[in-house]
């Protein structure tokens, strides 16, 4: 692929992923619109935002993994777009609870497609050496995403309503896939012989059987874990703690700083790895443990501007991962496992970090600490805790990483 191409290919990609981020998040940025437009309850917007997307996300993952292996990864790519978004305008025209969970559930699914495609396409049409940047370029539409999200969704639906965001969040999508059906050159497969095809659940357990993809899965889950409990509770922290939910939606704008600390977080790795690839663990150590000094001075003191900017600094940092966490597992598969490892990645971040981390935070929050700090201690105790695990886990990782990689490029 020419330089051209190759650089087109990645905005192209980074672009659909920030597509699916708006239509994802849109529902947590119109929920109270909605709540009041079709008398729900906060509980049934719970469901609507959290399990009617995550549950099926996360199991479809694995299954649309194989899927992309054995088919056309294009195909497959401008079919996931055309579902999520179609969907999304669709939701737009919901007059009821039931109507929005279907609509929720086929997001969820045709999601589950995007990125073990993107991953198993750009391990295969990339070099190793530059694998965390492309990524981590890649992994950066998760956060304009989200900022997107409430910046341009909430904007649209003060002035129209949330009907009117739903469609507009939808629509440019739709309009995308022609364009990526067009542009987008199916990569050729690695040639593998005969006998190395293998069924999913052997698949699963080869890859499981090597620890640095084992511990990887762990460090990098707690990542997520600490990720999706400050996505769910920063909004708490302003509200109830400082009583200022003002600074509720400024947070989002952070969110745009996080793109680019993953992009850095990317390209260091690929620099690191020149010495030796296994190095590329060390942004995850840093994510890990940089940003815990910036959420505790932020998390407990008694200004909300310093709060807001503390808990801002230490968002850049821990959440900087995200591009090289999915990089890092290609290099230990193959180039028919690729697709597959991408799914499971997506499974197991998924369980952990909607599943464990708001929850366990939640409890805490209720049943173990009280006072006005309360949220702060919940937030920062999960904090730390993963921290301190997946650091462990990160190192060893390293230590198994020449053990296990199949994709290794040469040591300087």
């Amino acid at each position: 692929m020419n330089k051209r191409l190759a650089y087109g290919t990645i905005l192209l990609f980074t672009l659909i992923y920030i597509l699916s981020f708006v239509d994802r998040q849109i529902v947590a940025v119109l929920g109270t619109q909605i709540r009041d437009s079709l008398l729900l309850s906060n509980f049934q917007i719970g469901l609507l935002y959290g399990p009617a997307f995550s549950v099926v996300y996360a199991i479809a993952g694995i299954p649309m993994g194989r899927l992309v292996d054995k088919t056309s990864r294009k195909a497959m790519i401008c079919l996931g777009l055309f579902i999520w978004s179609l969907m999304t305008v669709l939701s737009g025209f919901a007059a009821s609870f039931t109507f929005l969970i279907i609509a929720r559930l086929f997001v969820g699914l045709s999601q589950a497609i995007l990125s073990p495609a993107v991953y198993s396409y750009m391990a295969d049409e990339f070099s190793p050496e530059k694998r965390a940047t492309i990524f981590s370029v890649y992994a950066s539409g998760i956060f304009i995403g989200i900022g997107l999200s409430f910046l341009a969704g909430g904007t649209i639906s003060l002035y129209y309503d949330w009907r009117m965001a739903m469609i507009a969040a939808g629509l440019p999508g739709i309009a995308l896939v022609p364009f990526v059906w067009w542009y987008l050159k199916e990569p050729e497969r690695k040639k593998i012989a005969p006998e190395t095809a293998s069924h999913v659940i052997a698949d699963i357990l080869s890859m499981l059987s090597k620890p640095a993809i084992r511990w990887h899965l762990i460090g990098f889950s707690c990542l997520a874990c600490t990720g999706y409990t400050i996505l769910a509770f920063a909004g708490n922290v302003f509200n109830d703690v400082f009583d200022s939910a003002k600074h509720i939606p400024k947070y989002g704008w952070f969110m745009f700083g996080v793109a680019v600390t993953v992009i850095i977080s990317g390209k260091t790795a690929d620099l690191l790895s020149r010495k030796n690839p296994a190095r590329r663990f060390w942004m995850g150590i840093v994510a890990a443990v940089g940003g815990i000094p910036f959420y505790m001075y932020g998390l407990f003191h008694s200004s909300v501007e310093t709060a807001f900017i503390f808990m801002g600094i230490g968002v850049l940092i821990s959440s900087s991962y995200n591009g090289v966490a999915a990089a890092l597992l290609q290099y230990f598969v193959h180039s028919e496992q690729r697709a597959l490892a991408g799914g499971l990645y997506l499974f197991v971040i998924s369980i952990a970090g909607f599943g464990i981390g708001p929850p366990l935070t939640g409890w805490l929050m209720d049943s173990v600490f009280t006072g006005q700090y309360s949220v702060s201690y919940a937030i920062f105790s999960i904090i730390t805790a993963n921290g301190v695990i997946a650091v462990f886990a990160f190192t060893r990782a390293i230590k198994f990483y020449h053990q296990d990689a199949v994709d290794l490029q040469p040591v300087v």
